[in-house]
């Protein structure tokens, strides 16, 4: 067997090699892996060669949205056998801070996340992970549904922070993979009005047909009028930033109602002069995600279930040798684009 690898070589290129195959641990599986998505996160690497103080050192490999088969398995594995289909979540707390001691593993300093440099990603044939990390998949998902639950459980814990409950009004600003995972996330817990904004009238269409009950093109209007009038000029419950601007980020303080909550869950870097007055008057709860927690079960039962559908996502599907391909892809098509998935 060949352990093929997609080698992060230079910015703005891979090249297909080849490795050694691992082998498991104690509390280890091996996984064959099938399908791999390709985050922003690794966008961005794939650029810049490096994601704030990280700058990587090449050759790395890049991924960490995955799912594939146990074929392997280390002393003390019990739970999950060779012939399995799993998803992974590919963060590894310490399990002694007192963050993962309390269930709040996301936010460990020692946290070892995958391809977040220098712990490399999943862009392979065969990965070793810790098999506590591995969530069997129901017998009717497939892996591709398995890849795209990572990026779902930061929609969950989005939704989850924001307190989505039945019959509220949300707001969704930005609808590109995350926008639209979030998306699934407030619907399944039961947002009865969910209004989206975008500056792509195909992402809005995208996000109509998978549950929005309103859209705005932000490029086109007064994002706070639209909603006032949509809402009846109680606007919104709770406002999802997840388009990671400064501008989308200033927005949600017109656009949430006396008392609603904003969650941030995209990645703005640039300074934004948020109007803290505009907050106060409003006794508005500002949060902020990081990654998730404790969500992967979840997501495979709504999925099960058929409370959230990932098929109707449709993402693009990459023959693995393509990988570069399918980056530059990503990259030049992305208001076209929800997600890029290789297939190993």
């Amino acid at each position: 067997m060949k352990n093929r690898v997609a080698y992060f070589v230079a910015k703005s290129k891979i090249e297909m090699g080849e490795a050694e195959i691992p082998a498991p641990g104690a509390g280890e599986v091996l996984i064959k892996v099938r399908h791999c998505g390709i985050c922003g996160s690794d966008v961005h690497n794939y650029i810049a060669g490096g994601t704030g103080k990280r700058i990587i050192s090449f050759p790395f490999v890049l991924g960490h949205e995955f799912a594939g088969e146990i074929v392997g398995a280390g002393e003390h594995v019990k739970d999950l056998k060779p012939g399995d289909l799993v998803c992974v979540e590919p963060g590894v707390g310490c399990g002694e801070c007192e963050f993962c001691k309390s269930g709040r593993y996301n936010l460990c300093a020692d946290m070892k996340f995958m391809s977040a440099y220098p712990n490399e990603g999943c862009m392979k044939d065969y990965v070793v992970f810790p098999a506590k990390n591995c969530f069997k998949l129901p017998e009717n998902l497939t892996t591709i549904e398995g890849a795209m639950v990572e990026p779902l459980a930061v929609g969950l814990h989005a939704a989850n922070r924001g307190g989505v409950s039945c019959g509220d009004t949300v707001v969704i600003l930005g609808v590109g993979c995350i926008g639209i995972m979030t998306l699934l996330a407030c619907k399944a817990k039961g947002a009865t009005n969910i209004i989206v904004a975008d500056v792509f009238e195909n992402r809005l269409n995208k996000a109509l047909e998978l549950g929005a009950t309103a859209a705005i093109n932000s490029a086109a209007g007064n994002v706070a009028e639209k909603v006032e009038e949509l809402t009846g000029g109680r606007y919104a419950d709770i406002v999802f930033e997840t388009a990671g601007r400064p501008e989308t980020t200033l927005i949600a303080a017109d656009i949430v109602r006396r008392g609603g909550t904003i969650v941030c869950v995209g990645n703005v870097s640039e300074v934004t002069p948020y109007r803290f007055i505009d907050i106060n008057m409003k006794e508005i709860d500002l949060k902020c995600i990081f990654r998730y927690r404790n969500v992967f079960p979840l997501a495979l039962e709504l999925i099960s279930r058929g409370k959230i559908d990932l098929k109707a996502v449709r993402p693009d599907i990459f023959p693995f040798e393509d990988a570069q391909k399918a980056f530059e892809y990503a990259i030049n098509n992305g208001k076209d684009v929800l997600k890029c998935v290789l297939e190993l």
